[in-house]
Order: C-alpha cells, then structure tokens, then sequence
C-alpha cells in the first residue's frame, strides 16, 4: 500500500528534476542572447529570411525528377538563382533610369537656385504678400512692403515683415559655408561609403549563407527544440507553435506582399497624374512600406510636396489616390493576404516600432512587428490557457486582438 505513493513522490520528484534542468538551458540561451546582442541581428535577419522561403522550399522539394523529389539544397540554389536574376535585372533595368531621375532632380535644384535673382526674389515676395492679404494675414515680405513697415499694418492690427532676399541669401551662404568647411572630408566620406557598401555586401551573403543552414536544416532544428520541452506540454508547444506560425506568416510574408502591391499602385497614380520623379518616389514608398503606419506616411510626404508645387489640384487628386491605396490595403489587402490571425491593434505597432528603433536602430524597425506579432500571439495563448474550461472553449473561437468579429449569419 506504501508502494504507490512513493512512486508517486519519486515521479513527481524526477519531473520536477527535469522541469529545473529544462528551465536552466533555457534561460542560458537567453543570457546568452543578451550578452551577444550585437550580433544577434544577422542571424535574427537570416531566420527572417529562411522563414519567408520556407513555404516555396516545400514546394519545390515536392517536384520529383526522374522519380526523385527535389533536395532541399537544390530548391533553395534555384530560389537565390531566381533572386540574383531578379537583382541583377533590377539594377540594369532599373537603376539607370533611378539615375537619370536622381540627376533631374539634381539639376532643376541648380536650375532653381540660379532663378533666385534679387528681381526675381522681390516678385516671389510680392506674389506671396497678394495671395496672404487676400486671407486676412498682413506680411510684409518685399522691399517695397518694408519701407513702410514699422511692426504693424497701419490700421492698428499686426502685422508680420520679413526681408526675404535677406532671408534667402543668409541662407545660401551658410550652406556654401557648411560644403567648404566639409569639402576636406569628401575623400573620408568616399572612403567610408565604399566601406560600408563592401561591408553590406559581404554581409548579405553572410545572411543568405545562414539562412540557407537554417532552411536546409530546418527539421533537424526544430527536432532539437523539441527535446528541450517536457513531453507532457509538447501538445501545448505544437499548439502555441501554430498560433505564432499563423501570425507570423501574416505579418512577414504579408507585409512583403503588401509592399510590391502598395509599389505598384503607387507609381501607376503617378504615372496617371503626371507627378514628376514617378519611379524614384515609387521606390522609395516601397522599401518605406515595409515599416507599417510611420512608412507609409513617410513616403507620402514628399510626393504630395511635389504634385503641390505643380499645382493645388494635383495634389489633392495623388493626395487621395494615395488614401484610396491605403483604403483598399486596409479593408481588402490585409484581411486576404494577411489573415484576421496577423491583425494588430495599431497602438501595438506604433509601440512596437518606437521601441525597436530606440533599441536597434532602423534595422530594429524592421523587426519590430514581426517581433511583437510572436510576443502578442505567445501572451495570447498564456491569456486563453489560464482561463476556466468553458472560458477557453469559448475564447479559442474568438478572434485575436485587432481581429474583427465575423459578421451575423
């Protein structure tokens, strides 16, 4: 009769043996992630980028040639083949014309600068003065406007007065200042580009290089962390596993989708309108929107300042063209490509992309979402565990935070 009881004692005392141990290699792999935290990010941009080719490395790999199925290594040369293509394509299609809009931009910037004659200058001024009177704001910006000025309007009122030739000139001669006290570092500058363009290469490859150990070796991996979880919770792992997988895929290859699309659109509308500078400012909305929320508004800036200085019209109309692309990735593109399950509560984001910059810099950015998507989906799963019964039967059918509730049958 004493039997059972102490067996029961040394089975509960082994678990707990082997929970302590389990625990312990755990939390040294994160001590150990924190001291090496400088260096965690290549390996973390690795493992992006395994997981992004993870489902077409199974495609793949299900052709069969001459009754084989393709090596996982061989799936994986045939999909950086692609992407060497696809990049040097890009750069001998593309990059020329992104450099004949870069040298555009660079001359009508000179052409501007060498329009700013004191004749000219006093005609912006006075075109300035008639369009703020004509609105009720009396500023004095023209020579002529400043003879008279004395602080106010002469009706009582205030008024504002400003030299603008004055104001011009100071400031055209502080930046030729600002380039010859730095014209001796061109040679340092040059230096440091050519460094940090040779070190940017050589860490690509050192990337892809891991990704690919990671994607070959993805089995025997996740076989590893496998034996580092009790078997009595791998059915909560596979589980939990599955809720970050469902996330995650949304977030990252989602978001990656979403990005192209949002490209696309973009250049088409300023193709349409007739914005000038069509394919550099639709580069560069597409490599911002990568960065949810703040890139997208970041990108739009500049393109809505140019088709103003075109006309009112025309800005407004790429102003809501832009509005209409972000209306359709919010109420269509999100929810098909991404899934409800990827959907984050907009605060979650801004949280989230604040603090990997102050962390890690850009680069932390860019990791940022895809970092709290697994955090939020991991607190998620803890939330609905620590529930009664009936409240996790019920929560599991509910959607995710940020998710929308299906509509009534």
């Amino acid at each position: 009769m004493s039997q059972q009881p102490q067996d029961t004692a040394i089975t509960f005392a082994d678990k707990r043996k082997r929970l302590l141990l389990l625990g312990a290699l755990w939390l040294s792999m994160l001590l150990l992630l924190l001291a090496f935290r400088s260096v965690v990010m290549p390996f973390a941009g690795a493992a992006l980028i395994a997981y992004l080719v993870q489902p077409l490395v199974r495609r793949i790999s299900q052709v069969k040639v001459a009754g084989r199925p393709v090596p996982r290594w061989a799936a994986l040369l045939l999909i950086y083949a692609g992407f060497f293509v696809g990049a040097y394509l890009f750069f001998v299609a593309l990059v020329p014309q992104l450099y004949r809009e870069m040298s555009r931009v660079s001359r009508e910037a000179v052409t501007f600068a060498n329009t700013l004659t004191p004749e000219n200058v006093q005609e912006l001024a006075q075109r300035a003065e008639s369009w703020l009177s004509t609105r009720g704001i009396p500023v004095a910006l023209s020579n002529r406007a400043l003879e008279g000025a004395d602080g106010g309007n002469g009706n009582g009122t205030f008024g504002f007065a400003l030299d603008l030739e004055q104001f011009l000139g100071d400031a055209v001669k502080r930046v030729s200042i600002l380039v010859q006290e730095n014209l001796g570092d061109i040679v340092n500058v040059s230096r440091s580009i050519v460094t940090s363009v040779a070190a940017g290469v050589f860490m690509l490859f050192f990337v892809l290089m891991v990704a690919a150990f990671f994607s070959i070796d993805a089995q025997a991996i996740r076989h590893y962390f496998g034996t580092l979880i009790p078997p009595e919770y791998a059915t909560d792992a596979r589980q939990l596993l599955e809720r970050i997988d469902r996330s995650l895929s949304g977030v990252v290859r989602g978001q990656v989708t979403i990005c192209i699309v949002n490209g696309v659109l973009t250049f088409v509308g300023l193709l349409l309108f007739g914005v000038k500078f069509a394919f550099l400012l639709a580069t560069i909305a597409t490599f911002f929107s990568l960065i949810p929320i703040f890139g997208t508004i970041i990108s739009s800036v500049p393109i809505v300042l140019i088709a103003l200085a075109d006309g009112f019209q025309k800005g407004l109309a790429i102003l809501a063209w832009i509005i209409g692309i972000h209306a359709l990735e919010a109420y269509f593109l999100n929810p098909k490509i991404m899934g409800q399950a990827a959907h984050l509560h907009p605060v979650i984001v801004a949280f989230s992309l604040i603090a990997g910059e102050r962390l890690f810099g850009l680069v932390g950015a860019l990791f940022a979402v895809p970092v709290a998507s697994v955090l939020v989906a991991c607190f998620d799963y803890a939330r609905l565990k620590a529930q009664p019964a009936p409240a996790v039967a019920l929560a599991t059918s509910a959607p995710l935070p940020g998710e929308r509730q299906p509509p009534a049958a």
